[in-house]
């Protein structure tokens, strides 16, 4: 019989000789711009100290632990689906595709994905989902600070694109600063057109 350790604060056991991935997405709620995803498997050998839910840092710190993560994990991916896969598939199905584009990134092939959350994408690893695991699996942790600065990085680069929307101070987020961009620019190419504020912005146009 496999012997099993149990992953602090989680309530599931772990075979001794899983290979572990942590797995979490950033940029569900914003109303532009893709949603990543990444996945993350630590080497114990190589701990990093301060892991823990991405929004619990200052930017600067997620960006020093991204670099350390690159640096130190067995093997890290990052990947993400696009305005159009969100407004075709819904942002549940885009958030799950993105998450196995994550995993199946990865160099090397893990036993078992812990994904963040309360749901699991359909891969051929085995998976299980655990509620406010980036606070509570360092993998996961991992993997949200990545996303999150990954993400960040993204709408910074749309911002030079667009710069009249202001992405890179409230990131894709509907903050009034971005809502009133919105009404007064219109919507941009990378606007989620299946999500309700920019939806009402195009029903006039359809509708004329």
């Amino acid at each position: 019989m496999k012997k099993t350790r149990q992953l602090s604060m989680s309530l599931f056991s772990v075979c001794e000789d899983d290979i572990v991935c942590g797995v979490d997405e950033a940029g569900r709620g914003p109303l532009a711009g893709p949603v990543f995803a990444a996945a993350v498997i630590l080497d114990p050998r190589r701990p990093i100290r301060g892991l823990r839910d991405s929004k619990k840092l200052t930017e600067a710190r997620r960006d020093e632990l991204a670099v350390q993560i690159k640096e130190r994990a067995l093997a890290w991916s990052i990947a993400q689906c696009c305005e159009k896969e969100i407004d075709t598939h819904n942002i549940l199905q885009a958030t799950m595709l993105a998450m196995r584009r994550a995993v199946e990134g990865l160099h090397i092939v893990p036993t078992l994905a812990l994904i963040d959350g309360n749901r699991c994408p359909v891969m051929n690893v085995r998976t299980e989902a655990v509620i406010q695991g980036d606070d509570k699996v360092r993998a996961i942790s991992a993997a949200s600070i990545l996303a999150k600065t990954a993400r960040d990085h993204a709408l910074r680069l749309l911002h030079e694109q667009y710069p009249l929307y202001g992405f890179d101070q409230h990131k894709g987020y509907p903050t009034e600063l971005h809502l009133e961009r919105l009404r007064l620019h219109g919507v941009s190419p990378v606007h989620r057109t299946s999500y309700a504020p920019v939806r009402a912005l195009l029903q006039p146009a359809e509708a004329s």
